[in-house]
């Protein structure tokens, strides 16, 4: 897009004068108009603008570091496809398939291609539109008298004609009304980058949750296998009248209890299941094959680059967005100003007419007109100074929400930080915990069999054991979903680019055809 030169005219108060008169537009250009006039004439491309120019990002009180972590410019590495430190190739196939066909990433790529439409639709307004018509009609003329009817013949006239008309951009409202595209197509592409971190973080979570599930699982299955074991021991010594009939009914009840977890836990993995199916853009049951197999919890080693909390106005694409969706509320306002200024077009007409249509471009009448029009607001009771405060008013709220959306990354990065530090350190305690109460049980259940220890040792080790090591398998999972959610919360996603030229839907046969009935 050519470079624009923009001269920066007063703009009245409502106290002033809520609606621009012809006094107005002479002040204008006393003031400043003039030189755009002659800017215009000088270059089409060349002009003012009113409404104020968007001076960048707000400057906001931001953190010189993160409370957990000293002050660091960058870390080592970058955030550029962090599921790969999760080490399992089937979530990065899972996770290529999805930014491909997930449908939260396809409407975003829409609106996308919706936004670069608009920006040519409005930059259009720059240049001149011509149109042509032709026409070929049959006449008859009489002067109103029985005779003259009589004697008229009728002919037929052909004519053609082109219309022009161009409205000069003088106080830069077409300008300003590009500016606001191209800031909602920007925005329009962070949001697109945005759908795919959410999307990946979603991917992983929801396929770590579907891990620990079959964990835990396998865990509730090898313990009430091990609790039958007790089980029967308990009956042999009960059959043998070493036993009491409260020891057998224990065993058994645990046995059945460390079971019933089983269906609870099934449920919940098929529903992570059918979720990621639907992320994937496939059928709830979609990638149920893929994982039929068991495989460990995902478990990261290397940390992720947190930087600083200044980054996050880069690295986090909500905030860019909404950093783009105030600039581009702020162009809105200088195009609701421009509204308020007199409009100047330029039109021009060229026709020719002839009786025969060989003869409309040599033997013809030929007509044509050209000249310049102005159009100055003289009362509209204020509904053009309403819109301009209307923009202004949008403009503040989308200051508020960009406010609101950088001081939501914080808190998320920060809660992030601190869950994945605190559940690696619960996560050692609990692996300390499940050590010992698996050898306390090994040596009950020894003790037990030889009669030197009682049953009550045994069952209260067994339960401990069990809740140690699914609480394990439970803070495997929280730590791995921390260190999704600090990925998420520091903006990491794709890198790679994205196709966003081919459409969901492609029609055919779009030209002139027989309309088919709708039924």
């Amino acid at each position: 897009m050519p470079s624009h030169s923009f001269v920066a005219i007063p703009v009245p108060s409502a106290k002033e004068n809520p609606h621009p008169t012809p006094s107005l537009l002479r002040a204008a250009l006393s003031r400043g108009g003039s030189v755009c006039f002659a800017l215009m004439l000088g270059s089409s491309l060349t002009g003012c603008a009113v409404g104020p120019d968007y001076a960048g990002p707000p400057r906001l009180n931001l953190p010189s570091h993160w409370s957990t972590k000293a002050a660091s410019r960058r870390d080592a590495g970058t955030l550029d496809r962090w599921w790969l430190r999760l080490r399992d190739p089937l979530l990065n196939r899972l996770i290529e398939e999805a930014v491909e066909a997930n449908p939260s990433v396809a409407k975003a790529k829409a609106v996308v291609r919706e936004a670069r439409a608009t920006v040519q639709q409005t930059g259009a307004g720059l240049f001149p539109s011509v149109s042509g018509t032709a026409s070929g009609t049959n006449n008859k003329t009489s002067s109103g008298s029985a005779s003259a009817i009589a004697d008229s013949a009728p002919y037929t006239l052909h004519q053609g004609s082109f219309d022009s008309s161009w409205e000069l951009d003088l106080f830069g409202g077409t300008q300003r009304s590009i500016e606001a595209a191209v800031r909602g197509e920007q925005s329009a592409e962070e949001d697109l980058r945005d759908s795919l971190v959410t999307l990946i973080g979603d991917v992983a979570a929801y396929y770590v949750e579907a891990r620990g599930y079959q964990a835990r699982i396998a865990l509730a299955e090898r313990t009430s296998v091990s609790q039958r074991d007790t089980e029967k021991l308990t009956r042999s010594k009960y059959d043998a009248g070493s036993g009491n009939a409260v020891d057998l009914a224990k065993a058994t009840a645990q046995a059945a209890s460390t079971e019933a977890n089983v269906p609870t836990y099934q449920a919940a993995l098929a529903a992570d299941i059918h979720r990621l199916g639907i992320l994937l853009g496939r059928p709830p049951n979609g990638v149920a094959a893929l994982l039929a197999k068991s495989a460990p919890v995902p478990a990261p080693r290397m940390p992720l680059p947190t930087g600083l909390p200044a980054d996050l106005l880069m690295s986090r694409p909500d905030i860019a967005s909404a950093e783009r969706k105030l600039a581009q509320v702020t162009a809105k306002i200088g195009a609701a100003e421009a509204d308020r200024y007199p409009a100047v077009s330029l039109t021009g007409s060229v026709g020719t007419s002839a009786m025969r249509v060989g003869d409309l471009a040599k033997y013809s009448s030929v007509s044509w007109s050209v000249g310049p029009s102005v159009t100055v607001p003289v009362f509209d009771a204020g509904k053009r100074l309403a819109t301009v405060r209307i923009a202004e008013a949008q403009r503040d709220q989308a200051f508020a929400t960009f406010h609101s959306t950088l001081l939501t990354a914080l808190e998320d990065v920060e809660n992030a930080l601190v869950s994945l530090a605190q559940e690696r350190v619960r996560a050692s305690k609990l692996t300390e915990a499940a050590t010992n109460y698996r050898e306390a049980a090994k040596l009950s259940r020894s003790l037990f069999e030889t009669g030197s220890a009682s049953f009550i040792d045994v069952l209260d080790a067994e339960r401990s054991l069990y809740s140690a090591e699914d609480s394990l398998i439970q803070s495997k999972v929280a730590a791995a979903k921390d260190y999704i959610s600090l990925a998420k919360a520091l903006g990491g996603g794709w890198t790679d680019p994205v196709d966003v030229s081919r459409p969901i839907i492609v029609d055919t046969n779009t030209g002139p055809h027989l309309r088919e009935v709708q039924k």
